[in-house]
């Protein structure tokens, strides 16, 4: 052995003391010491991929999904820069990540040498701590020790702290980086790292918020006042319900809140609808005097405006992370504190509220969930009625992750809250379409005796198909629903589709791949569905395929083709369709 594998030995241990499960890696050379570490560590799981980009949106998924730290380790140069996209994200998201860097010594830094890069901060105000760690020593001092391991220990609980987020540490080594041994050098880890069971870190970290002495301004609340309570994305606890109940408030529970697709008694106090009742400046049944919102801002653009024109007398947002989400800049009461024990604590208030705007609200959701229903059953397939059976036919307790742009949209408008739990989950920090399956794929593995069913639109599917190495090479079983409708059909929803032919060929960008040779490559099952402008049987189908794959332990794609003129269409029919119902309902 030598300093740098004692080195590695000693930091990876500590990080394992500290509580770290699993790290994701990708070849190279020059991380060599942390490797073999990692490799032989017995507590800690080792997800090999083939290129950085997988390896790190796999650690997202992961971590997004235990809501644990996950590490990175990765060589020197671009290696580390092939991570930015999911340390953003992770960011962003608030998701804990630990990235370790392998670089050159410091001698060889701006000098020409290869594959080294300026590494130094390199992922800038995207991390919560950076550290560029001291060079091993042959026979280092004691407190050049207790720093490794402090430091190891420090960057998992800054990682997992009140506002989780990324930390970055960048290892210089000199060679040798193999287990070679070297005269001088110290040849065996001391008994306080030799990795014992259960050893403790060296150093442990405890953090709280300070909950508020009092109920305010929950309290203040007069009870006169009508009100909202609104879930955005990021789970939710569900005692959130109980507030409901207690303040006689409607819930508008995002489809990434944790509370649309859940098992709670309090089925009626849920709407996951509004994204269609509230579209072309519909309305409550009430005028709400009261917004509460717990999560981050909701996806649904038709709530963000409604909310924005109704410029309540309190909007008040009780974060956990104290992250500030407020893009119409309403917010009047913020409240950053640990949002299960403040509802916990807001609870015995002591009053008798009226549920009447709950009824009206949810008379409302079942008449649009209905109309919904019937416009589904009735009329042309369409992209948005599959995410719809999606909901509809998956598993209880599956996982079930979304791509961005379009899939999540839909989900958000179309997937109606059940009676089953569903774990959902999506990059929402950036809303970038890079790395997605590979993020699937590790929340799957967070969760995996679990059914795990992504959706993708097919631009997001091109962006990561390398990730689907991960399926066979980690063991994940998925099942792919892929929404291909031939390029970026989201763009239908903006002005600048009326301009041709730009529009076309600069924004739709179509592309006319055909997935099954992907399918192929990576060895997963393959079902082609044509429903493109609703073509007869296409439901059927569709339902048949999914039914009978989800939850197996193959792995297959659905490809579902589809237009996506044809489908904004039927999306803004079944809107149409919806307020006209509700014209008629009496609230």
């Amino acid at each position: 052995m030598n300093r740098n594998i004692i080195w590695g030995q000693i930091f990876v241990d500590e990080l394992a003391s500290s509580g770290l499960k699993a790290v994701c890696a990708a070849p190279g050379s020059r991380h060599t010491p942390l490797m073999l570490a990692f490799a032989k560590h017995p507590d800690i799981k080792v997800y090999s991929h083939l290129d950085e980009r997988s390896a790190a949106f796999f650690a997202l998924g992961l971590a997004l999904a235990s809501d644990e730290p996950v590490a990175l380790v990765c060589s020197s140069g671009t290696a580390g820069a092939n991570m930015y996209p999911a340390i953003i994200e992770a960011h962003q998201s608030r998701v804990p990540l630990i990235v370790l860097t392998a670089d050159r010594p410091h001698e060889l830094r701006h000098s020409g040498a290869n594959q080294t890069i300026d590494q130094i901060k390199m992922f800038g105000d995207f991390v919560l701590w950076f550290v560029d760690m001291q060079l091993p020593e042959a026979n280092p001092p004691a407190i050049a020790m207790r720093n490794l391991r402090t430091t190891a220990n420090r960057a998992y609980a800054t990682a997992n702290g009140l506002r989780k987020g990324v930390v970055h540490l960048n290892f210089p080594f000199r060679k040798p980086l193999e287990p070679t041994p070297v005269e001088g050098d110290m040849l065996e880890v001391s008994d306080e790292a030799s990795g014992q069971e259960g050893r403790l870190p060296a150093t442990q970290f405890a953090s709280s918020v300070i909950l508020p002495d009092y109920r305010k301004p929950i309290d203040d609340i007069p009870q006169n006042l009508n009100g909202i309570i609104v879930c955005g994305q990021r789970y939710i606890n569900s005692s959130i319900l109980s507030l409901a109940h207690t303040l006689g408030y409607p819930v508008l529970a995002d489809a990434f809140s944790g509370l649309r697709f859940d098992n709670n008694s309090f089925e009626n106090f849920v709407s996951g609808s509004y994204e269609t009742y509230l579209a072309n400046n519909g309305t409550l049944p009430f005028v709400p005097e009261v917004v509460l919102r717990f999560g981050t801002i909701p996806l649904s653009k038709s709530l963000g405006s409604y909310i924005e024109k109704l410029s309540p007398q309190i909007y008040m947002v009780i974060s956990n992370d104290g992250d500030w989400n407020d893009d119409s800049h309403r917010i009047t009461h913020f409240i950053h504190t640990n949002v299960e024990e403040y509802v916990d604590h807001s609870l015995p208030l002591g009053r008798l509220a009226n549920h009447v705007n709950v009824e009206k609200v949810y008379k409302l959701e079942v008449s649009t969930r209905r109309a919904i229903r019937e416009e589904i059953n009735n009329a042309a397939y369409f992209d948005g009625a599959v995410v719809y059976d999606v909901v509809d036919l998956i598993p209880d307790e599956s996982t079930l992750f979304v791509g961005n742009s379009l899939p999540v949209r839909h989900l958000d408008q179309f997937g109606k809250p059940q009676q089953k739990r569903i774990y959902t989950y999506a990059n929402r920090g950036a809303s970038g379409i890079d790395g997605n399956i590979s993020t699937a794929l590790g929340a799957g593995t967070a969760r995996p005796d679990k059914p795990l069913v992504a959706i993708f639109g097919d631009i997001t599917f091109y962006h990561d198909m390398n990730g689907l190495l991960a399926v066979h090479r980690c063991g994940v079983p998925i099942t792919i629903v892929l929404i291909n409708n031939d390029g970026g059909g989201i763009f239908n929803r903006l002005p600048i589709r009326d301009y041709e032919p730009e529009f076309t060929d600069y924004f739709i960008t179509p592309h006319g791949l055909d997935f099954s040779h992907a399918a192929k490559l990576y060895g997963l099952d393959y079902v082609a569905i044509d429903a493109r402008e609703g073509q007869s049987g296409a439901r059927e189908s569709f339902r048949e395929a999914f039914s009978k794959v989800v939850g197996s332990e193959k792995s297959t794609i659905i490809e579902v083709r589809t237009d996506s003129k044809f489908d904004d269409n039927r999306r803004k029919e079944i809107v149409t369709a919806v307020h006209q119902r509700l014209s008629e309902l009496d609230i």
